[in-house]
């Protein structure tokens, strides 16, 4: 089961051009990142970082530009988990306008695992591998 979140574009988040600045988008992905582990794994990302001396920093990203993203478009993000190793996983945000089926922009991002004190490699915990599998469509 997927999870979903909404963004809403801001003034401040677009260019010249009056689209979205694309490092945005990828702050807009963070975000998800975020509310996913918050509400659909029940830890908020700071309390794993500061209690649990974990992260999941990203290691690589494939991004698709479809259609352009404009300032007061609220996207709705949708994460799924296709791609589960011992101590990364593939993460995929598609974006769309909100009351669209249509992505804007779709980025798969890989992530490690990672201890916190030594910022090496780890194995996923068996509580986050089970829900990230539990997100696989």
């Amino acid at each position: 089961m997927s999870y979903t979140t909404s963004v809403k574009v801001r003034f401040g988040d677009i260019d010249l051009a009056g689209v979205t600045y694309y490092p945005n988008l990828y702050h807009y992905f963070h975000i998800a990142f975020e509310d996913f582990f918050e509400h659909y794994v029940g830890t908020a990302y700071p309390r794993l970082l500061a209690e649990e001396k974990l992260c999941f920093p990203t290691v690589k990203v494939e991004t698709q530009f479809v259609r352009p993203v404009k300032y007061g478009d609220v996207l709705e993000i949708t994460v799924t988990v296709p791609r589960l190793g011992s101590s990364s996983a593939d993460f995929v945000f598609s974006a769309a306008r909100q009351g669209e089926d249509a992505p804007c922009i779709v980025s798969r991002q890989t992530v490690v695992a990672v201890g916190m004190d030594d910022f090496r490699p780890m194995h996923i915990p068996e509580r986050y591998r089970r829900l990230f599998a539990a997100c696989a469509a």
